[in-house]
């Protein structure tokens, strides 16, 4: 079980090939060549090659060794890369200097495309040196106010990287601002049929979902017991699922920027990992994402 995001980058196994599209960005740039040394992916770079180049030779980056793909067209380099994907020449993909609404878009094409019958979510995996594990938060960065099905969706998307990442038994706290359930405050009754769903067993008999539960309860013992609260999810969840997006987002930023968590960023739901951080996050995390999605990569392939 990987427990903290450093050691996603000490992890031996099979080299998995990392469509980048759109590569001219410095810090997307760094951290492929820093995946490619460390033995976690085999960078394909698709996009502007003198912009890259000028790049590399600025920051005394070897390339010289990629597959390299000239596309100075955005569009074309996104359909570039998600093809590769669909047609089993990558195992993944990773967004650099590209919007996320075209990257995507390329993802959902009906004919060429990474869809399935799933819901794309973002799972963000925290690193914080408060808690004793790694947290998965899902998701505060693609669906603003998911529906009961696609919180089923969003669960499900997570477990596989939780699952991808060694945890055997996985933990998920259905979040909402109180543990009783209340018809006012749909995040509660969701939460509270989630919680029925896994009791049914459609998550999995190694899943289990409690909620609704408090942020305070899913992560710390000392406030469950107070509240009297016990069972096991509630000071040791693994997964956090938010109502809707502004939680999602508010809980990464807080973790991000007031507990000084590392963080990996990755979208489920495809027929493969899209590797997608913000433009604000550092080459580390853009790292710790490329080891994250060469996890799930293996994991999945695995499984299939």
């Amino acid at each position: 079980m990987i427990e903290r995001l450093q050691d996603l980058l000490s992890v031996k196994g099979e080299k998995m090939r990392l469509a980048v599209v759109a590569c001219q960005d410095e810090d997307v740039l760094e951290a492929v060549v820093e995946s490619s040394r460390l033995g976690i992916s085999e960078p394909v770079l698709i996009g502007s090659k003198r912009e890259t180049e000028d790049i590399a030779e600025r920051l005394n980056l070897d390339i010289s060794g990629f597959e390299f793909i000239d596309e100075t067209d955005i569009s074309a380099a996104a359909e570039i890369g998600v093809r590769m994907v669909s047609e089993g020449k990558a195992d993944f993909i990773m967004k650099g200097l590209v919007d996320t609404s075209i990257l995507l878009k390329a993802v959902l094409n009906k004919d060429w495309g990474l869809r399935t019958d799933s819901l794309l979510s973002h799972v963000m995996v925290y690193d914080v040196e408060t808690y004793h594990k790694l947290l998965y938060l899902t998701d505060g960065g693609m669906n603003l106010n998911p529906s009961l099905d696609e919180k089923k969706k969003i669960i499900d998307n997570s477990v596989t990287v939780a699952k991808a990442m060694g945890c055997l038994n996985v933990k998920v706290a259905a979040l909402a601002a109180k543990e009783k359930v209340n018809p006012k405050m749909q995040a509660t009754v969701d939460a509270d049929e989630l919680k029925k769903m896994s009791k049914a067993g459609l998550f999995g008999d190694d899943v289990i979902v409690e909620g609704p539960l408090a942020l305070d309860l899913a992560v710390s013992k000392e406030a469950a017991k107070i509240k009297k609260i016990d069972n096991l999810v509630v000071g040791n969840a693994d997964i956090l699922l938010v109502p809707n997006i502004e939680m999602g987002n508010g809980i990464g930023k807080a973790i991000t920027y007031l507990a000084n968590g590392k963080s990996a960023g990755i979208i489920m739901g495809a027929k493969a990992p899209v590797v997608l951080v913000s433009r604000a996050d550092d080459k580390d995390t853009k790292l710790f994402s490329i080891a994250l999605g060469n996890m799930i990569s293996r994991y999945t392939n695995k499984m299939a």
